[in-house]
């Protein structure tokens, strides 16, 4: 059986990391341990070794084997349980977990850039980032309930703004000035109810929501789709660098990755995963923008929508979102904030508190009302979560709505009003 050549000096020693018991197969020959396959659920709340400089080299090493990917690499480190344990696996370990093939193998037995693994930390420490996993603390409790979130996230600046609640605000890059005028006034009323902004950086309605933002004396988040090494478009370096002061730039992409066609749908399902909701400004009849909404979608999100001129071909695609009833039609932050339900830094001193209204329930009201947080749960989770048939459930929850102490959204989502 052969291992894989990547040396211990290179991603850190194996012995002494892990402590996995007896759930763990055991290669007599190589030492390394893996779980036996599971389920997609387990790969989710499996927790990975990622405590050690030695293990986060090496997550870094996995991140740079060509066709890995992320869902691969959150599978490996779910049934070998650390990045070390999947340098040092064989062939055999590797190819017995989900979605790793001959040539997936393969890449991982054969990769040995060791000075490409070693550039990249060089050059995280020079540009300020940070390396924060799904795994960590300070990684967007959002961003890690979507279906696939980035194995890792590259940081420059404070993330946890968006832990309070953000919303993205996203456009064509040929936006009018009608298109650039909603992106700052939206963006500017946001941050003043204490609602960070995120968006991608790019001109035209992402450059205006981010500007209006700061301009406002708020935060702001910029997802990008090239490397923080790399700020793409370089006119929006300096206003990257501002960003960063108070906000965050993040990218899940190699430090100096240049900007690539393929990287910015995948950048999209992490601006909308970062946040409760995303607002279209302005859209052709396709883009980038109206991916982000459909992410948004898929996610269980909100979506909002600035209506346009019928005329005008910058709002072909949000009156289109509009007509089909993909998104909510808003024409100023208050529709927005209504949807959302969000306790903004303005309405704090009205709302009445959440533990008052716990207290004031019992029974099946107040075993699903403790059960539901500000994200959406769906009804089945519901269930399993308080014991509650679904019948009991959804009369109970019905209640809650007319009191105005729950919210129902499509799809038997529910969340606290």
């Amino acid at each position: 059986m052969s291992t894989h050549r990547l040396t211990e000096r290179s991603v850190g020693n194996q012995q002494g990391e892990m402590g996995w018991g007896d759930r763990l197969s055991v290669d007599p020959e190589s030492g390394a341990a893996w779980h036996e396959p599971g389920d997609e659920a387990f790969v989710r709340q499996v927790n990975p070794a990622l405590d050690t400089p030695q293990q986060r080299r090496a997550l870094v090493a996995l991140s740079l084997v060509p066709g890995l990917g992320a869902a691969r690499i959150r599978a490996l480190l779910a049934y070998l349980r650390s990045p070390v344990a999947v340098w040092k696996a064989a062939r055999s370990q590797l190819e017995s977990v989900p979605g790793v093939g001959p040539s997936v193998s393969e890449a991982i037995l054969t990769f040995d850039d060791h000075d490409a693994v070693r550039r990249q930390m060089r050059r995280a420490e020079a540009v300020g980032a940070n390396l924060v996993t799904p795994w960590d603390d300070a990684f967007p409790d959002r961003l890690r309930q979507i279906y696939d979130p980035p194995v890792f996230l590259w940081v420059r600046g404070d993330l946890s703004c968006v832990d309070r609640g953000a919303v993205a605000i996203v456009g064509t890059r040929r936006c009018t000035d009608y298109g650039r005028q909603q992106a700052a006034r939206f963006a500017a009323e946001l941050v003043q109810h204490g609602l960070p902004v995120v968006s991608g950086l790019a001109y035209g309605v992402d450059t205006a929501a981010h500007r209006g933002a700061l301009e406002a004396g708020g935060q702001t988040v910029a997802v990008l789709g090239s490397g923080l090494g790399r700020v793409y478009p370089g006119a929006n370096r300096s206003l990257a660098r501002d960003m960063a002061m108070d906000g965050a730039v993040v990218s899940e992409y190699p430090i100096d990755a240049e900007p690539d066609p393929r990287y910015f749908p995948e950048r999209n399902r992490v601006v909308s995963g970062l946040s409760l909701g995303t607002l279209v400004v302005e859209s052709h009849r396709e883009g980038g923008a109206l991916i982000t909404a459909r992410m948004a979608l898929e996610q269980n999100r909100e979506v909002f929508a600035v209506p346009g001129p019928v005329t005008a071909s910058a709002s072909e695609g949000t009156n289109a979102l509009i007509l089909r009833g993909e998104a909510k039609l808003v024409t100023g932050v208050d529709d927005l904030l209504d949807e959302l339900c969000v306790q903004t830094a303005t309405t704090t001193g009205t709302a009445t508190p959440e533990r008052d209204v716990a207290a004031s329930l019992d029974g099946d009201a107040r075993r699903l009302y403790e059960a539901l947080g500000s994200d959406p749960v769906h009804l089945d989770a519901l269930c399993q979560t308080t014991g509650c048939t679904p019948s009991d459930a959804l009369v109970a929850l019905l209640q809650l709505e007319f009191d105005g102490h729950v919210r129902q959204l499509a799809g038997k989502q529910f969340r606290r009003a």
